[in-house]
C-alpha cells in the first residue's frame, strides 16, 4: 500500500521576520502549490533521487543553471534529515517503530526559492508520511519544533519555526514566539483563525529571483545578537503588525489589515538591503491601488485587492516586470 501525504506552500500575511527574534507572525497556507511524498514497505530502505538531486548534466551550461536556481542541494538530503530527525524521537521518547525498510519519493510544485517555504514542505510531508507508515503519533504543537530541527540541527539551513508551524496546522495561524514560552517548552503559542475572514489576497512571484534559503537575511541576527537598538525595536513593531493584525481579521477590519501589511514591508527595509528588483516587484503592486509585502525572505509577495478589476490590473502590470499572479487557494 502507498501512502501519500502533502505539505503545502505558505505565506507570511504578517510579522515576518520577527519569528525568528521571539516575535509574532500570522501565516495562510497556500494550496496551489505543494510537496507531495510517497511512502510504501520495502525489502530495502531507499530514497528516490528527483531531477534535482541527480549529478547528470546536458553541459556545463545546464549544470550552471540548475546550481542558480537550486543551489549545491536538492531535495534527497532533506527527505534524508527529516527520517533522522524522526528516527531520534522514537528513540527520545521509547517509540519501537516496526521492523519494516520503505522506499520514500517526494515531488514539489512550489516555485523554488522566492520566499514560499518550498524545502520546509518537503520535509514536512516525510514527517507526516513517515509518521503513518510507522503509525507513529507525535504532538501537533511540537511537530514543527521537530521540522525545524531536521533543517537546523542536521543541515545547517538558517531558518525559523513559522513556516512549518503553518505547513502542520495549515489554514491561517497566529503564532506568538515569546521567548520564555519557547525557551522553556520549545514551542510557540499558536492559534488558528477563522480563513473565512481573510480579505481579497493575491500573491505574487518572480521566479528569476531565485536564491538559496538563508542568503537574504543580511547581518540582522548578529546586529540583533550584538543589541542595536534599531534593529531591535524595528523587529518588535514587525511582531505588532502581527498582533493587531489578528485584531483586524477578526473583526473584519480590512482597511486597518491593509495598512499593516504595507507597514509590515516598510519597517522591514529600514533595517534590511532589499534588491532593487525586489523593491520594483512590491512598488508595481502599490501604484495599482493593493497593498504589498513579502510573503517571505524575498521574491514573492502578498497584498490585498480590493476587486477584479483591480486584480486584473495586478496581473497586466506585474506580468510586465515578469512576475506572475495568482489568487492564494487557502482552506
Amino acid at each position: 500500500m502507498i501512502i501519500e501525504t502533502r505539505a503545502f506552500a505558505r505565506a507570511g500575511l504578517l510579522g515576518n521576520p520577527s519569528d525568528g527574534y521571539f516575535g509574532k507572525t500570522i501565516s495562510v497556507s497556500v494550496r496551489n502549490f505543494g510537496a507531495r511524498v510517497q511512502i510504501f514497505q520495502t525489502p530495502e530502505l531507499v530514497i528516490e533521487e528527483q531531477q534535482v538531486d541527480q549529478n547528470k548534466f546536458r553541459n556545463l551550461y545546464q549544470l550552471v543553471d540548475s546550481v542558480k536556481q537550486t543551489g549545491y542541494y536538492g531535495g534527497s538530503r532533506l527527505v534524508k534529515a527529516a527520517i533522522v530527525k524522526f528516527w531520534q524521537y522514537c528513540q527520545d521518547n521509547g517509540i519501537k517503530p516496526d521492523n519494516k525498510n520503505f522506499t520514500i519519493r517526494y515531488q514539489t510544485s512550489i516555485p523554488r526559492q522566492v520566499g514560499l517555504a518550498g524545502s520546509s514542505a518537503i520535509v514536512t510531508a516525510a514527517f507526516n508520511a513517515l509518521l503513518k507508515f510507522y503509525k507513529v503519533e507525535i504532538p501537533k504543537n511540537i511537530l514543527p519544533t521537530l521540522i525545524l530541527k531536521a533543517e537546523t540541527e542536521e543541515l545547517n539551513i538558517n531558518a525559523g519555526l513559522q513556516d512549518r508551524v503553518i505547513q502542520v496546522y495549515e489554514g491561517c495561524v497566529y503564532m506568538d514566539f515569546e521567548k520564555k514560552h519557547l525557551t522553556e517548552k520549545g514551542f510557540g503559542k499558536y492559534e488558528s483563525l477563522n480563513a473565512g475572514n481573510l480579505p481579497n489576497l493575491y500573491l505574487a512571484y518572480k521566479t528569476q529571483l531565485s536564491k538559496v534559503s538563508g542568503t537574504v537575511l543580511n547581518n540582522i541576527k548578529d546586529r540583533y545578537n550584538a543589541g542595536e537598538k534599531l534593529v531591535i525595536d524595528t523587529l518588535s513593531e514587525i511582531a505588532g503588525c502581527a498582533e493587531k493584525g489578528k485584531k483586524a481579521i477578526e473583526e473584519k477590519n480590512y482597511p486597518l489589515l491593509n495598512e499593516l501589511i504595507n507597514q509590515n514591508f516598510d519597517l522591514r527595509r529600514k533595517i534590511m538591503n532589499i534588491s532593487d528588483s525586489n523593491i520594483e516587484l512590491i512598488e508595481t503592486a502599490r501604484k495599482c491601488g493593493a497593498s504589498s509585502k513579502f510573503s517571505g525572505s524575498g521574491g514573492a509577495i502578498i497584498g490585498m485587492y480590493e476587486d477584479d478589476e483591480m486584480l486584473r490590473k495586478l496581473i497586466v502590470e506585474l506580468r510586465q516586470i515578469n512576475a506572475r499572479v495568482i489568487k492564494p487557494y487557502i482552506v
